[in-house]
């Protein structure tokens, strides 16, 4: 059996994350039991969920435990199997976490899902065709409810949530605007992944300055909105919201460090009756076989081009976490791990 670095949760961050909370750790893989099967993983997911769960707090997932490898989202080959539904070969994405190599029990439902890998990259499946895509189809869908004609915008918009969230609401023959961090980012959102607008959220120093940009962008206001980041541009966002505007809430990554991310007129949320909702898209599995039937069609027609950017062998995996906390990253964000 081959041996397997992984990277551990060492200590928990006091404020900003930073490398020395993990841990580089070299192990054997354990041989496999009936029933099991042996992936090597090709990529690994790397997403801003995962730096709430590093913190030792109540929210909607378990704390990540200290001392073992960090969890998260993985596509890989099996190179072993002990399961007859398994053979050598097969393209699967699972949860194997931040190492090369992971023993899967793969008679537990849902622990591993064949994909197939003529018409769609295996990466895209932690991405535009993955919990990313997928997180961007419910938000739009059944919180934002869009309507043709109408305005949707998104925050991080050329991140993995946001480049799918724009071929999806484009789909449905909405006005799309996004928010991104840069003249390089607001650009490719326009040429490549089909905004009609994208706001560069660096050139504005408060709320009311980006609000503005807002209401240029979004002439006949906002009707659905994705949250990805709260704080300012969650302010900036509120007043332009139209009567009966519906929020579909993802992230709050502008408070990920622990702190408090004050409102700065709630009272918007009733004069303009917002419907404001959060949502994490592993609580509705239902949706996902019709999500990513859309979603594959969308990548493999070339109408969904998300970008990636990717960080080479396991012992990348923290600095290029602590970037995409930052926005460093352009597009979804991935460790190759062959």
């Amino acid at each position: 059996m081959p041996t397997n670095r992984q990277i551990h949760l060492d200590n928990r961050p006091t404020g900003e994350a930073v490398a020395s909370n993990f841990k580089l750790v070299v192990t054997e893989t354990p041989a496999l039991q009936d029933g099991q099967v042996l992936v090597h993983h090709h990529f690994l997911s790397l997403d801003p969920y995962m730096r709430g769960r590093m913190n030792d707090s109540k929210s909607y997932a378990v704390p990540q435990p200290l001392g073992q490898t960090m969890q998260g989202g993985t596509v890989g080959e099996v190179v072993e199997s002990r399961n007859p539904r398994y053979i050598v070969g097969d393209k699967v994405v699972g949860m194997g976490g931040w190492q090369e190599y992971s023993v899967v029990d793969a008679t537990q439902p849902g622990a591993l899902r064949k994909v197939e890998t003529t018409h769609v990259p295996l990466s895209a499946y932690l991405g535009a065709v993955g919990m990313p895509g997928v997180t961007a189809w419910y938000g739009l869908v059944k919180i934002c409810e869009p309507k043709a004609g109408e305005t949707m915008v998104v925050s991080a918009a050329t991140g993995a949530v946001g480049s799918a969230f724009a071929a999806l609401s484009k789909a449905r023959g909405c006005r799309t605007v996004g928010i991104a961090g840069g003249p390089a980012k607001c650009r490719y959102a326009v040429e490549e992944l089909g905004f009609d607008a994208c706001i560069d959220y660096k050139l504005h120093k408060d709320a009311a300055s980006l609000s503005k940009a807002l209401k240029d962008a979004c002439p006949n206001g906002i009707d659905g909105y994705f949250e990805n980041v709260g704080g300012m541009v969650l302010d900036a966002v509120l007043p332009r919201m139209n009567a009966f505007g519906r929020i579909a809430v993802c992230g709050m990554i502008a408070g990920y460090d622990g702190q408090p991310l004050p409102l700065s007129n709630p009272a918007l949320i009733l004069t303009q009756r917002l419907k404001v909702q959060g949502f994490i898209v592993s609580e509705h599995m239902e949706v996902w076989p019709e999500a990513l039937k859309e979603l594959g069609t969308l990548v493999a027609t070339g109408k969904l081009r998300a970008r990636e950017s990717i960080a080479q062998g396991i012992e990348s995996a923290p600095e290029a976490f602590l970037g995409l906390l930052k926005g460093k990253n352009f597009g979804k964000q991935l460790v190759k791990l062959i």
